[in-house]
């Protein structure tokens, strides 16, 4: 295979109108498209799995509309303390003797105060030294915050993009789409690999499904990990039950489907909303491209299939767990 920085599929100047041009192919083309580009970088029927634990649960200062740990709405998320770091160690043996290779740790902060990461970096120290990979998302970082995550052995941090920039402030006002790409630079230059996408489903047209995407796919490099999220309402949110009309099936795995073609290379990580997916639409999603999935029964604060049901849609389908970093050979 030749190098990713001079392969043709591997491009960081995408348009817009290239970008919705994508959206607007026939299903069944885009479906071929993005499977044929999965299978000349990945194994075609291997799924990483990874666990997200929520280490510090609630009382965030943000206001994105989606989230029930926002301090901003009445969710009944209740605030905590960030959790032991023996706890969080003995979740990740839990996790990997259910199967997952990567171990995902995220807080409800703003932004982590230096103190607070002496337990985090103790905590990606032991996830290493079970064996598993490491990813944290904590919000925003400083250049200085991310070396000292990089230097504990960080692999990946998550920092999503959530939406296009011009549908973002009706979803955020408490920091800017300036602010995101900051923290995502700085996870750059520590050396770290880059976990970031968004939700599809809150809203959004699909021009801006399509300008979300194109934003990923021209930082250069692209993201190792694009998480695709579906909305799960909350009640209590802004985008809680009876805000609005959930997306189509088919739309979300446009939105796979296209992230593949645009970041071929990429692991598109099928995220939150599973549980309200039915098993033949994750199952269209793993078609258009999807590499990746979290296990167990929670992601964050909202419910996930878990362990058995993945198991046996893996089953069904004839896929099996992937290797620790699946990455292009």
């Amino acid at each position: 295979m030749m190098p990713l920085d001079s392969d043709p599929d591997i491009r960081h100047d995408w348009t817009k109108e290239e970008a919705e041009g994508i959206f607007s192919l026939p299903f069944n083309d885009l479906i071929l498209k993005a499977q044929a580009l999965h299978r000349r970088f990945f194994e075609a029927n291997r799924v990483q799995m990874s666990t997200l634990l929520s280490i510090k649960t609630g009382g965030c200062p943000e206001d994105c509309a989606y989230c029930p740990q926002s301090a901003e709405y009445d969710t009944g998320v209740k605030a905590e303390k960030l959790m032991a770091v023996d706890d969080v160690l003995k979740a990740a043996k839990e996790a990997l003797d259910a199967g997952a290779t990567r171990y995902c740790m995220g807080a409800a902060w703003r932004n982590p105060k230096d103190k607070d990461l002496d337990a985090i970096c103790e905590m990606v120290e032991g996830v290493h030294a079970l064996g598993l990979e490491s990813c944290a998302t904590l919000g925003m970082l400083t250049d200085a915050q991310a070396l000292r995550l990089a230097k504990s052995g960080l692999d990946y941090y998550n920092h999503n993009l959530d939406t296009s920039a011009e549908f973002y402030g009706k979803i955020i006002t408490t920091r800017t789409y300036r602010d995101r790409l900051e923290t995502l630079d700085n996870v750059r230059h520590a050396g770290m690999k880059v976990c970031c996408g968004g939700i599809v489903g809150m809203g959004e047209g699909p021009e801006d499904r399509a300008g979300m995407l194109m934003a990923l796919a021209n930082l250069d490099p692209h993201p190792e990990s694009v998480p695709v999220n579906m909305l799960v309402r909350v009640e209590g949110t802004p985008l809680g039950d009876g805000a609005g009309d959930d997306l189509d099936g088919l739309e979300f795995v446009r939105t796979v489907g296209a992230a593949k073609i645009m970041m071929p290379a990429s692991v598109i990580r099928l995220s939150a909303g599973r549980e309200q997916m039915t098993d033949e639409m994750q199952a269209l999603c793993f078609l258009a491209g999807a590499g990746s999935i979290f296990t167990g029964d929670k992601l964050l604060t909202t419910g996930n299939p878990g362990s058995d049901r993945d198991k046996q849609l893996f089953e069904r389908l004839g896929l099996s767990p992937a290797a620790p970093d699946a990455r292009p050979n």
